[in-house]
């Protein structure tokens, strides 16, 4: 043992104590790198170093001309190199474009010419390259007024504009010119690199950014509103309402022209028609929330029915159009839902514009009614006689059993949480039950409480988001469908979509896996941003509403023809007719070989238009195949037990 005190090392481990900084001289070259550095900043050093370097390149040409004519085969039999201050001054001289004058007053004079010239001209140069700079940062922030006639507006900016502009490329991809022009308060350079990002293959629509404030009317006159085809006004996810009503007050006190449709989103119906009555009828609302929370909760009943919606909105395939067909004047709707061979009747259009569909059979199509139809385009809306050998035939409507009640699991929670549920509480069976289950850090248990939908008994709890707290409420009860809802007020849409994601995976192993008691069923999800749709479908997911997309879809086909409006609202309305996927046992004999004309028939002894048909055989795990929609009256196919039939009726 040694008395010698050790000493101890702090916080370095084993590389021991850091050695310690040794002073250094900084040499010549970073004394003048140094020196350099500080003083370029100023003007009057800048143009000091420039004169120094000046004179140092003057004497390296004087040494170089010397070298030069010293090699044999160079050097002319009358040159001479002379080293003076003449020699000196013709190479100084040639660096800023002077002769060798003859007397000093000459140089002098020639010297102050240059410094003259140089800073009139850098002065005049730096004034026409500044205003070249502010005109065109002024162009890059879209402060430049629109000249374009003819072109689809949209003010504001929101998720649904991506997928807007797509169905917009698609359904002008026959016209020869059209133009979009977006206008919102962010940044040109913004708008472009995320539709760059985010839509980037749009065919021959050409879209024009604008920044500026949507809700001041001096703003909007660079929009050239007086010559737009169609307006739409977007509702950004933070401003709500009270932005789009201001943006619409804006429009009207910069073009009174109501020729113009503004088409709007509109979270509140009642503030929605409000709109529409100030402006007679100019502005057009879509409830975007209400419409999606709908298809929603419809999905999580009606296996395919989102994948139905969507393929009846987008502009590819098969679309909705009107028709005045003579020949059915003063024949009845049941009639004319198999009058059309390669067409789909849904409803009735009166003189005034009122649509109605799927009205009475026996309404009767007077002059100047339109045909409601879905074709693959308006040439294919043609009148090909009724079927006199199907329409007398009478077919015995089938006795629908009663539902038994349903028990629901709605994983996740929103502000839509409750209008899906007031749609689903209108038929789910007596003594059906809604259990909810939210993590607490996204969702208040205040939010979740006192909730009560009709007869449906509502109950939830708040979890950590574990995967042993899903067994936990998952497992003891046997639930037909599983919804999973995105957080879209707690957090951004990414984080809620990934949430969203990760609670179908969980879900999924919850299903494979062996004796936790959680037996495979259902599962629906919301996806509030269409991009991640396939990844979405890689979860295994039955259903999939895209937020996004839906409400685009809508706002896209209402904007080209305004016209849909009063169709797609009594579609999507809570009463009335409405979109169903249907088991097709209710309509023909499994295993027997049927046309969609007989669908057709024994769909109108229910009350409903049948507009297509869904395959089991084409579902898959991804739960969007398998739909077709408006085949031909005479094609034939042989049902099995799982495909459904899509048609336009009541909601029971």
């Amino acid at each position: 043992m040694t008395n010698k005190t050790e000493e101890r090392t702090y916080g370095q481990g084993s590389q021991g104590e850091p050695e310690k900084p040794t002073k250094s001289k900084p040499g010549i070259g970073a004394k003048l790198k140094y020196s350099f550095d500080n003083s370029i900043a100023k003007s009057g050093m800048f143009v000091t170093w420039m004169l120094v370097l000046m004179i140092i390149f003057s004497i390296l040409l004087v040494f170089i001309r010397a070298l030069l004519f010293a090699l044999p085969f160079i050097t002319r039999p009358d040159a001479q190199v002379v080293f003076e201050f003449e020699t000196f001054w013709q190479s100084f001289a040639t660096l800023f474009g002077r002769g060798a004058e003859a007397t000093w007053a000459e140089r002098i004079l020639s010297f102050l010419t240059w410094v003259c010239t140089v800073a009139l001209g850098g002065a005049v140069t730096g004034f026409i390259v500044g205003a070249i700079q502010r005109t065109f940062e002024k162009l890059r922030k879209g402060k430049s007024p629109i000249i374009v006639n003819n072109h689809t507006l949209i003010l504001g900016w929101s998720n649904r504009i991506y997928p807007i502009l797509k169905e917009l490329a698609i359904a002008n991809s026959n016209v020869k010119k059209s133009n979009v022009v977006i206008f919102s308060s962010h940044t040109r350079d913004f708008m472009e690199s995320e539709i760059d990002a985010r839509a980037n293959d749009l065919g021959k629509l050409k879209v024009v950014t604008r920044t500026g404030d949507v809700t001041n009317p001096e703003d909007l006159k660079r929009t050239n509103i007086a010559n737009a085809k169609s307006i739409i006004v977007l509702d950004s996810d933070d401003a709500g309402d009270a932005n789009v009503v201001s943006a619409v007050l804006a429009i009207k006190a910069v073009n009174p022209n109501t020729d113009i449709k503004i088409i709007t989103e509109i979270d509140d119906a009642n503030t929605g028609e409000a709109l529409s009555v100030a402006t007679q009828g100019q502005v057009i609302t879509v409830r975007s929330q209400e419409i999606i929370a709908r298809v929603t909760a419809q999905a999580s009943r009606r296996p395919g029915l989102a994948a139905v919606v969507l393929d009846l909105l987008d502009f590819e395939g098969d679309e909705i159009y009107f028709s005045d067909v003579p020949a059915l004047h003063g024949k009845t709707y049941a009639e004319a839902l198999l009058a059309f061979n390669y067409a789909s009747v849904i409803g009735l259009l009166a003189a005034d514009g009122t649509a109605q569909v799927n009205p009475a059979q026996n309404t009767k199509i007077k002059p100047g009614m339109k045909v409601i139809a879905i074709a693959e385009d308006d040439d294919k809306v043609i009148y090909t006689g009724v079927r006199e050998d199907i329409s007398k035939k009478k077919v015995t409507p089938v006795t629908k059993k009663k539902d038994p009640a349903e028990h629901l699991l709605i994983i996740g929670w929103s502000s839509m949480g409750r209008t899906v549920l007031n749609e689903l509480a209108g038929f789910l069976p007596k003594g059906s039950t809604v259990h909810i289950v939210a993590q607490s850090r996204y969702v208040a248990e205040d939010e979740l409480k006192n909730l009560k939908f009709g007869t449906v008994k509502v109950t939830f709890a708040s979890v950590s988001g574990d995967v042993d707290d899903l067994i936990a409420q998952a497992k003891g009860k046997k639930y037909n469908e599983v919804i999973v809802l995105g957080y879209r007020n707690a957090i951004s849409q990414s984080e809620a979509d990934a949430q969203t994601m990760l609670t179908m995976l969980q879900m999924n192993q919850l299903f494979a896996a062996e004796g936790n008691g959680v037996e495979p069923t259902r599962l629906v999800a919301e996806i509030l941003d269409s991009r991640k749709s396939e990844l979405a479908r890689v979860a295994a997911v039955d259903d999939l509403v895209v937020s996004d997309s839906l409400a685009a879809l809508l706002i896209a086909q209402i904007s080209e023809n305004p016209e849909l409006a009063p169709v797609f609202e009594d579609l999507f309305d809570a009463e009335g007719a409405t979109l169903n996927v249907r088991d097709i046992s209710e309509y023909a004999k499994l295993g027997k070989s049927v046309s969609f004309a007989e669908l057709v028939a024994n769909a109108r002894n229910h009350g409903e238009s049948a507009i297509g048909y869904r395959l089991a055989s084409g579902q898959g795990a991804e739960g969007s195949t398998g739909v077709v929609l408006n085949p031909s009256k005479t094609s034939e196919f042989v049902p099995v037990a799982g495909d459904s039939l899509v048609v336009i009726g009541d909601l029971s």
